[in-house]
């Protein structure tokens, strides 16, 4: 793998049941890019190894005054130095290739799971750990799988020192043989500490993360009631939690790398002392002594990669756990579904949409409203209707969190579960409370795949955006006369909430799907543009399926059939005039009636005078 072949054409199905499992995935993935590295590792590690015996070689020969010997071992030293060199700078270019290739598999993965999922994403993991997955996470998993190659060329060189100086030099092997196995693995008790410190901080940096995103994404409000200082403490304490917490993982690093400095600086000193008596008791030359001696000093090098392993798995591996708990998550509620031999026929056009879970039905082709009292249960409810629910969670006595399992919902009497993720989206779109508009020009904003029915002017027209067209020109820069060429800022950012409310409702008008699902559009507006919008919906949508959920009287009233959903079922059916006069708990909810203004709608005119007076007296 090259990368320039970056992106993958399909960065395969990871197999996310744990950390280490994902790394064992993306390491198969890139064997072919591992045996690259390998080899040229063992390459280079080989001239850093052979070195040392060409040393004693040379010395043996100026002892022994054998000028054609030294010549040819001179010749020797150019070719391990070539070796050397070509081989550091290869295994160099594909490591790092190696590591990038990694990277890229992972971000893709999360990229494609996060399109899976939407907004169901964050529901299920903080943002903070989102961003701390897709940025220092894959910086880390990256690092371990390009360390790997680089360790196993290093293991290869020891072993070839180790038994290159048992024939070379049999009693200072012995030693050298015994010593470097006990300095390769003398820090390993010190690794479950040294991990478990590093968790404790990358806990503590995705806690400040989180907390950082979540104040820069409410600074106006925070603005608002005059809480930054408040924030700016609380993440001020939490940066201060993360910085004690490095400083202590950093000490347990720090004692690891002293002891790889200190044993191999105590094993070089005992060759050299033994070698010495040995040289001087005549039973090695001289030559032998200097290779022993060289030999030792060159392993230092590949030792230290035994220390960048255990870095590098111990930091990647709750990397990999977090990634792998991010891509494991499926756009499905359900906690078991029978997979399919073949693809699921899309439905044919024209279908009702059924959530079998709660019984609503919105009937093909007409504008239903849904008002429900809750309304996280309103969010819930339009993700789901969009294929895009996953576990619900609520709180069961004990406080656990448990998941409610349900049937899909059907469009067409085909589950949107069992439909092709890219099919289920063109089918059936979602506009939750709080659409993003993403940085760009306005006409950049519209060019979303649709189905050409509505062009854009239609559908701002709809949206009632006509004052945000104005707002988009005044502020563009000088000599753009089309409102379409003006830039919005990131977010939206520049415009209020009404008007990015409105511009989301244009972009998903444009897109004009088989079933449009809002949740609250009008939320942001107030009443007379938010009639002239229920008017443009429906115009615009006329003669295809459109679902509303909402609580303002004016969407209501404009819909040709209202469901009320209650305790998470529907409870009642009609219009919104027919709800006001039959239905309390619908009047309720959309009138804002308080539980006495109930009781009192409900009593004759006598009961009512009676209640009037106790409430007098009680006053």
């Amino acid at each position: 793998m090259q990368i320039s072949d970056l992106p993958y054409p399909d960065p395969g199905v990871p197999d996310a049941r744990s950390g280490p499992r994902f790394l064992l995935w993306l390491g198969r993935g890139q064997l072919g890019g591992q045996l690259k590295s390998l080899c040229w590792g063992m390459l280079h590690f080989g001239g850093v190894a052979g070195l040392p015996y060409a040393v004693g070689l040379g010395i043996d020969a100026v002892v022994d005054r054998e000028a054609n010997r030294l010549l040819l071992v001179g010749g020797l030293l150019v070719l391990i130095g070539v070796a050397i060199s070509v081989g550091d700078a290869m295994l160099h270019r594909t490591a790092v290739t190696n590591w990038i290739t990694a990277a890229a598999r992972v971000q893709q993965l999360l990229a494609r799971k996060t399109a899976e999922l939407g907004s169901a994403l964050t529901r299920r993991v903080a943002a903070g750990e989102v961003v701390a997955v897709s940025t220092g996470d894959v910086e880390k998993i990256g690092w371990f799988v390009e360390a790997v190659s680089r360790f196993l060329a290093a293991v290869f060189s020891i072993v070839l020192v180790c038994v290159g100086l048992l024939f070379y030099a049999p009693e200072l092997g012995v030693v050298v043989s015994v010593g470097v196995p006990v300095v390769a693995l003398a820090s390993l008790p010190l690794l479950p500490r040294a991990t478990r410190r590093a968790d404790i901080q990358r806990e503590k940096a995705g806690r400040a993360t989180e907390l950082a995103s979540d104040t820069v994404a409410g600074l106006r409000v925070l603005r608002g009631i005059g809480g930054e200082e408040l924030f700016l403490g609380r993440y001020r304490e939490a940066s201060q939690e993360v910085r004690k917490a490095a400083v202590r993982s950093a000490r347990m690093w720090a004692l690891i790398s002293a002891i790889q400095v200190v044993l191999p600086g105590l094993l070089l000193i005992t060759v050299v002392w033994y070698g010495a008596s040995l040289a001087l008791d005549g039973r090695i030359a001289v030559g032998e002594l200097v290779a022993a001696f060289s030999a030792v000093a060159t392993l230092l090098y590949p030792l230290r990669h035994f220390e960048e392993i255990a870095m590098a798995y111990s930091f990647s591996r709750p990397s990999a756990q977090r990634a792998a708990r991010v891509l494991s998550l499926t756009r499905t509620d359900a906690a078991e579904r029978p997979a399919q031999t073949a693809p699921v026929a899309e439905p044919a056009a024209g279908g009702d949409l059924y959530d079998p879970r709660t019984g609503l039905l919105a009937p093909a082709g007409r504008f239903t409203a849904v008002v429900c009292g809750d309304p996280d249960l309103a969010g819930r409810l339009a993700e789901r209707l969009g294929g895009h629910a996953m576990e619900e969670q609520d709180a069961d006595r004990d406080g656990e969190r448990e998941a409610e399992d349900g049937p899909s919902v059907l469009l067409g009497g085909v589950a949107l579960d069992d439909l092709e993720l890219h099919a289920a989206r063109r089918l059936v779109l979602v506009q939750d409370k709080d659409p993003v508009l993403l940085s760009g020009t306005l006409r950049e904003l519209f060019d979303v795949p649709s189905s050409g029915a509505v062009d854009s002017g239609a559908a701002l027209a709809a949206a009632q955006c006509a004052d945000v067209l104005d707002a988009l020109l005044q502020s563009a820069p000088e000599g753009v006369d089309d409102p379409m060429d003006a830039r919005i800022t990131e977010r939206g950012r520049s415009l209020s909430g009404g008007q990015r409310q409105r511009l989301a409702l244009a972009r998903s008008l444009v897109t004009d799907p088989e079933v449009l699902v809002l949740d609250e559009p009008t939320s942001a507006v107030d009443s007379h543009t938010e009639a002239r919008i229920a008017d443009g919906i429906a115009d615009l949508r006329a003669g295809r399926t459109t679902v509303v959920l909402a609580s303002s009287p004016l969407l209501l009233d404009r819909a040709e059939r209202v469901v009320l959903i209650d305790d998470g079922a529907v409870a009642a059916v009609g219009t919104h005039r027919e709800l006001l006069h039959r239905e309390p708990l619908y009047r309720a909810v959309v009138t804002r009636e308080t539980d006495e203004e109930q009781r009192l709608a409900g009593l004759g005119m006598t009961q009512l005078e009676e209640a009037l007076t106790e409430i007098e007296e009680s006053a």
